[in-house]
């Protein structure tokens, strides 16, 4: 009995730390929306793979984390980015024009 809540702790331990390095992995897109009152951000994600493939792709709007600069972007520009969510709120954490 020990083993086995050893093993499960283990493995949920495990399954938090691997989802918060894949949310702070550096994703690429364009700034299609910056809404500098309500500090958001909608980014049309560059997808990798066949051509034609981000043809269809819609952009996805993210909250900007308190203190991230959003006054040198424009629609338009080609960021790098991270984002974490909490409580279903996809927050951007970095964010820097290419």
């Amino acid at each position: 009995m020990k083993i086995s809540q050893l093993i499960l702790a283990g493995t949920a331990t495990l399954a938090i730390i691997s989802s918060e390095a894949w949310a702070q992995q550096a994703l690429t897109g364009t700034l299609t929306q910056i809404d500098r009152i309500h500090r958001t951000v909608a980014i049309k994600q560059t997808q990798s793979g066949t051509t034609g493939v981000n043809a269809g792709a819609a952009a996805e709007e993210f909250k900007a984390q308190d203190g991230l600069s959003l006054d040198a972007l424009h629609a338009g520009d080609k960021v790098t980015f991270s984002v974490t969510e909490t409580a279903g709120v996809k927050t951007i954490t970095k964010l820097q024009k290419q």
